[in-house]
């Protein structure tokens, strides 16, 4: 069966085709095979297209739905692969309408070795967003599983080029994103958060001490900049719980609304306590007016206070309530009624007559929580030293020690001067005029107790970031050995970590539903005689929304055709 055409001229000259539905039968009689007509679709050019469909359909129906499919079908098409698209669609979207493929392209040049280098460092930080691998990992991710704007192919050696292309020009790219940002999603810059947290390495040993400068950076041995010698992946205080494995630290400087606008990382014993004037100093020139900088207990020293204020500068900074300082102190003993801010925090300024303000902040719930811990623990502790007075010194002493490693019980712990164990209720009492409190110390007179209350209470978007660094990102493990390149991978995550975060400000959904909804979009590679062509499937509403919301434009439904070679 198929379709006939037929031409006739009409008087003034014009050839018009028509159409008709035949299929050939055999004569036996006449031995020969003749047309039979089945239908006549008339004029070509005045096809009832609709009506042919209505056709196909009413025929497909008879058929099984995978004839059906097959009928349909042109001859010799086939289905070859589908890969997710959505995802990089998205982010390539972001990343350029962040313009941070103009400001790569302009540091770092167009190619290098044949590769478009914007393109692989834009693969490599799809990548941390969508599926996070090692950049061996990511570059069979590229060429077998998704479907990546303007990069079909790419090598594992490419990669590596790219992140020494990258890291090579550090402080100028991140100095020019941030200026991209800030005047694109106005961010607001009047409070700054900062934070560290560490990274472990599961080797065997640290590496081999270098001469670095004050900010952590590899100088000549003899240099004048140098201060000291330090491994890059060495041991310190782990804020992962690991101090058995080397470590480097890394810093993070955000926006109140998360958006992380730097990040910074150095050798793994490096302390806290003098990184957020490094911070401070080498972030002076930005285009950043009266800032508030917002830090944990940790950077709360003297010289970071006195450095903080410098230029006009002021500081919203936790203070311990457990170190016995005489400001600490003074400020728990003043009488006061407390404010309510929200229902899980009341506040209190109190004058103790030092130069700083001091807010104490209560949180209720918290506060339920301490005393039902502090109860669990001791009740645990009595139930280990009930019936110790009978044991002999040794057997007490041994006790004594096992407690000491369980600071949650040894707190609780007294040492009579026979040697007896017992519950100190003196600390017992201390802890419970703690419970659910902080102390914030700031050097602002024009902001509200409940403004720098909340402002320090926004330092959780650090340490949200950490936790999407470390979990959505993968910022561990890192697969590189050189510094350098450890270095590289951090500025890749930072760059992922800024992406979703500007996605998730700005639709108002987490990413892991952005991602889940954007992934299920995928594009469908088909080939045939005539060549190969990519047809994406169908937007699901909730995709569209998104892209309208990010104001990117949906990816047309033919996303590539490639004729077949003579």
């Amino acid at each position: 069966m198929y379709v006939k055409a037929s031409t006739r001229k009409t008087r003034d000259g014009q050839t018009i085709r028509y159409l008709q539905l035949a299929h050939n039968e055999w004569d036996s009689v006449a031995k020969v095979s003749r047309t039979k007509v089945l239908y006549s679709f008339g004029r070509e050019d005045q096809l009832d297209v609709s009506g042919v469909r209505r056709l196909v359909d009413a025929l497909s129906r008879l058929l099984d739905p995978a004839d059906a499919l097959a009928a349909a079908a042109p001859a010799g098409l086939s289905f070859v692969e589908s890969r997710p698209l959505g995802g990089a669609w998205l982010l390539d979207g972001l990343w350029r309408q962040l313009g941070i493929d103009k400001i790569v392209t302009g540091l770092a040049g167009v190619r290098r070795r044949d590769v478009d280098v914007e393109r692989v460092l834009f693969a490599l930080v799809a990548n941390r967003a969508l599926k996070p691998s090692s950049k061996l990992a990511a570059a069979e991710w590229v060429c077998h599983d998704v479907h990546l704007p303007g990069l079909p192919f790419v090598t594992d050696d490419a990669c590596y080029r790219a992140m020494d292309d990258l890291i090579s020009v550090e402080p100028k790219l991140t100095r020019a994103v941030y200026d991209q940002i800030a005047d694109l999603l106005n961010l607001e810059v009047d409070l700054l958060f900062f934070d560290t947290t560490s990274t472990y390495f599961e080797l065997d040993e640290a590496d081999e001490p270098l001469w670095r400068d004050e900010h952590g950076e590899v100088v000549d041995d003899g240099a004048p900049t140098a201060v000291k010698q330090a491994g890059f992946r060495t041991y310190g205080k782990s804020k992962d719980g690991r101090d058995d494995l080397p470590q480097v630290v890394v810093g993070m400087a955000v926006t109140r609304t998360g958006i992380p606008v730097r990040v910074w990382c150095w050798p793994g014993n490096t302390n806290d306590s003098a990184l957020i004037r490094q911070v401070k100093t080498e972030m002076r020139d930005w285009n950043l007016a009266r800032v508030v900088w917002v830090a944990d207990r940790g950077f709360a020293s003297e010289a970071n206070r006195r450095f903080l204020q410098q230029a006009g500068g002021h500081y919203i900074l936790g203070e311990k309530l457990r170190a016995g300082t005489t400001e600490a102190d003074a400020a728990l003993a003043r009488q006061g009624r407390y404010a309510t801010v929200t229902d899980n925090l009341q506040v209190k300024e109190v004058n103790i007559g030092a130069d700083d303000r001091f807010v104490i902040c209560f949180n209720p719930e918290a506060a339920d929580r301490d005393a039902a811990v502090r109860a669990r623990l001791v009740a645990q502790l009595t139930d280990k030293i009930d019936g110790s007075d009978k044991l002999s010194v040794t057997k007490r002493a041994e006790l004594r020690g096992v407690i000491s490693t369980k600071p949650g019980l040894n707190r609780y712990l007294r040492v009579t001067p026979g040697g007896l164990l017992r519950v100190d209720a003196a600390a017992v009492k201390a802890e419970q005029r703690l419970d659910g409190k902080y102390l914030l110390r700031c050097s602002d007179p024009k902001l509200s107790a409940e403004d720098i209350a909340l402002g320090y209470k926004q330092l959780l978007e650090v340490e949200r970031g950490w936790r999407d660094m470390k979990t959505t990102l993968d910022l561990r493990p890192v697969y590189h050995r050189r510094e350098d390149r450890i270095r590289a991978h951090i500025l890749l995550c930072w760059l992922g970590l800024l992406l979703i975060r500007v996605a998730e400000t700005t639709t108002g959904r987490t990413w892991n539903k952005i991602r889940a909804e954007a992934e299920r979009l995928h594009v469908g590679v088909f080939t045939g005689p005539a060549g190969t062509f990519c047809q994406r499937t169908e937007l699901s509403q909730p995709h569209k929304t998104i892209l309208a919301r990010l104001k990117i434009t949906e990816p047309p439904r033919i996303i590539d055709a490639t004729p077949a070679t003579a």
